[in-house]
């Protein structure tokens, strides 16, 4: 019998639209392969590469004290010194503990599948952003350093880097409330996703009014609050001067980006407080010049908002109704990732010590960040090998620390020369530049 002409087609005839489909974007399925072969991967290690010690036992140490009952940070201690995390490390590593009871081999299953989480979290930032091409998605699963610092180290670093990419995912689809608690809760783990803090607020200014900004910042606050309560109530001084301490002198030695450096100019106030203010002019240019251009700088939106609220205000309290005064804008979510990405990379650059479980704080965003320069590609590859090989040099000496700098400005640059980007998803013909200019 024929089939009338309003019927449904057969499921087999929508099969083939979308097999084409695949076929003409080979992102999506070339992601999910990754993925798959990366957690085979990630097996082989935990099964035949040994596992280094090396702050394991002083996290489990640390998380016995608390599950114990001390809420006195000063004397929450382990083997590497004393607990200098936030509480919510305290509830995620004493809940590893709880379900491992301590043992290494199980906690590290546990990593393993955060890394393939993980890994899945950024593969579909990347597909959403359309930035980087299918075959460079590989260099996402190429890291020795990075799959031995989530399965063979167990690092705290771990879980933050995760819980950012979650609420970056949230930050691409405008759900600025729910990414800022969760962001929080990274920040609760440990301190180095606040380098994200300063991009991310602008992104904020830009895609909400000022009191959705208050709001947001609230909730992020009040995360904080809530996880560190059994210790603000108890002996805040020691909370707050411990979790929270920003003015930590690390070990030169440990040091992968800066070991050129004399010791005594490395440990010196006057390095710091210069890589500091390095630190705080590269965020205001980048922010004026790149960032916020289309705006015409950042006082430019700064004063957008503040005469946004005035209206409203006035408006108000005189009991008239305005829809349209409402001038939140969607942002595009390649400017959401390459404004943290960078903002990120900024603190990277300019930061007086690098450990080598700090190179998962930026790794994800290498081959993003690469590809918003206007390098080749070949020179592209050639930076993101010179950084992996700096990273698993141990231990780092003068070489190839001054290397990483050197491949860490050369990035910088690149980004800086870069044209920007319209930030709006709400103007066509930008998006029509923008797609020819990736075309190129």
């Amino acid at each position: 019998m024929a089939r009338p002409p309003n019927a449904a087609p057969s499921s087999g005839g929508g099969r083939k639209p979308l097999i084409q489909k695949l076929l003409k974007t080979p992102k999506i399925p070339f992601a999910v392969a990754l993925l798959f072969a990366d957690a085979i991967l990630v097996f082989l290690i935990i099964t035949y590469v040994p596992y280094t010690k090396i702050d394991w036992d002083a996290y489990m140490s640390q998380v016995s004290g608390f599950t114990g009952g001390e809420r006195d940070y000063s004397k929450l201690k382990g083997d590497t010194g004393p607990l200098v995390y936030p509480a919510g490390f305290l509830y995620i590593y004493s809940a590893i503990h709880y379900i491992t009871g301590g043992d290494v081999y199980p906690a590290q299953i546990l990593f393993g599948f955060l890394y393939v989480v993980n890994l899945a979290m950024v593969l579909f930032i990347y597909v959403k952003t359309d930035v980087v091409p299918w075959w460079a998605l590989c260099l996402l699963s190429i890291s020795k350093r990075v799959h031995s610092i989530f399965v063979l180290r167990l690092f705290n670093d771990c879980f933050a880097t995760t819980l950012f990419h979650a609420s970056l995912v949230s930050f691409l689809y405008q759900k600025w409330h729910l990414g800022l608690i969760i962001f929080s809760g990274a920040v609760s783990i440990k301190m180095n996703v606040l380098l994200f803090a300063p991009p991310l607020l602008l992104l904020l200014l830009k895609a909400m009014d000022i009191l959705g900004v208050i709001s947001a910042l609230a909730g992020a606050a009040l995360v904080q609050i809530l996880l560190g309560m059994p210790f603000l109530l108890s002996y805040p001084i020691e909370y707050i001067s411990r979790a929270f301490n920003l003015g930590r002198v690390f070990i030169h030695f440990w040091s992968v980006n800066f070991k050129f450096v004399p010791e005594p100019v490395f440990v010196s106030k006057g390095f710091a407080l210069g890589l500091l203010a390095a630190h705080l002019i590269l965020l205001a240019i980048f922010a004026h010049y790149r960032w916020c251009r289309h705006e015409g700088g950042v006082f430019s939106v700064l004063h957008s908002k503040l005469v946004q609220m005035k209206l409203k205000t006035a408006h108000l309290s005189s009991f008239q109704l305005k829809p349209n005064l409402n001038s939140n804008r969607v942002l595009r979510t390649e400017h959401i990732a390459t404004t943290m990405f960078i903002g990120n990379f900024i603190g990277i650059v300019c930061a007086r010590s690098l450990h080598y479980q700090f190179y998962s704080w930026y790794f994800y965003s290498l081959p993003y960040l690469l590809w918003r320069t206007p390098f080749p590609s070949w020179l592209r590859l050639i930076l993101f090998a010179a950084v992996e090989f700096c990273w698993n040099i141990y231990p780092s000496n003068s070489y190839s620390s001054m290397l990483l700098l050197f491949a860490h400005v050369i990035i910088l640059g690149g980004l800086w020369s870069a044209p920007p980007e319209y930030p709006y998803a709400d103007d066509t013909s930008h998006k029509r530049a923008n797609l020819k200019m990736k075309a190129t």
